[in-house]
């Protein structure tokens, strides 16, 4: 995809810099204009590959085959230097509102696209908030994971006997952070709703991750 509104910052992707992970992110930001001004600042010293506006149209920042500096400090699946394994993707939203229903459109064609093209599955698709909890809350409680899931662009998991909730996020990618950051990254993916202490709906759902795996390196060759 030729870029629409080239931003300067980005970099080389270090090591192996294979996309293994796409992160999703809101722009925590009143509009897209903002959003894009910010994303093509030099003295901001951030970005992402693509941007989609509440409309749905879409806009394409930085080439895939770089890094761009969306993620920042945070792990997945034992891996830190997530911006060089990844894709980042914001979505215009100031973080207090739903996701319109023609941006979560555009949002299903990109990752569609995205995991095609770059053989994921769809646990590789993961929030800034997931890979960074005791630091970013986005995309929020009010992103409709669920959805992504029931079109195979992610996973949603089916409850089981619960189980060590903490070591449960850890098989699954979540990084070591806090207890009660961990818990509130995993309720504001999978119970939004939730309140209160951890309890045993929190963990039979942690257990059901258990069944997926994300592969941080990519596919093989």
């Amino acid at each position: 995809m030729s870029l629409t509104h080239p931003s300067p910052n980005f970099g080389e992707r270090r090591g192996a810099g294979q996309v293994g992970l796409v992160v999703v992110h809101y722009t925590a930001m009143a509009t897209c204009a903002e959003a894009v001004a910010r994303l093509c600042d030099p003295l901001a010293e951030v970005s992402a590959h693509y941007l989609i506006d509440e409309d749905g149209t879409l806009l394409a920042l930085v080439d895939e085959g770089a890094r761009a500096w969306h993620a920042g400090a945070g792990s997945w699946a034992g891996a830190a230097d997530v911006n060089s394994r990844s894709i980042g993707i914001e979505l215009a939203n100031p973080g207090d509102r739903p996701f319109p229903e023609r941006q979560m459109a555009a949002l299903e064609r990109l990752l569609s696209d995205i995991l095609h093209r770059h053989r994921l599955p769809p646990q590789a698709v993961i929030g800034h908030s997931d890979m960074a909890p005791d630091r970013k809350g986005d995309p929020g409680p009010r992103f409709d994971w669920r959805r992504l899931a029931l079109s195979g662009l992610s996973v949603w998991p089916v409850p089981v006997t619960p189980g060590d909730f903490f070591a449960d996020l850890r098989a699954f990618g979540y990084p070591e952070a806090p207890e009660d950051a961990l818990l509130t990254a995993f309720r504001l993916r999978f119970r939004p709703w939730a309140s209160g202490p951890l309890d045993d709906s929190d963990r039979a759902l942690a257990a059901g991750l258990r069944r997926f795996a994300v592969d941080v390196d990519g596919p093989p060759p």
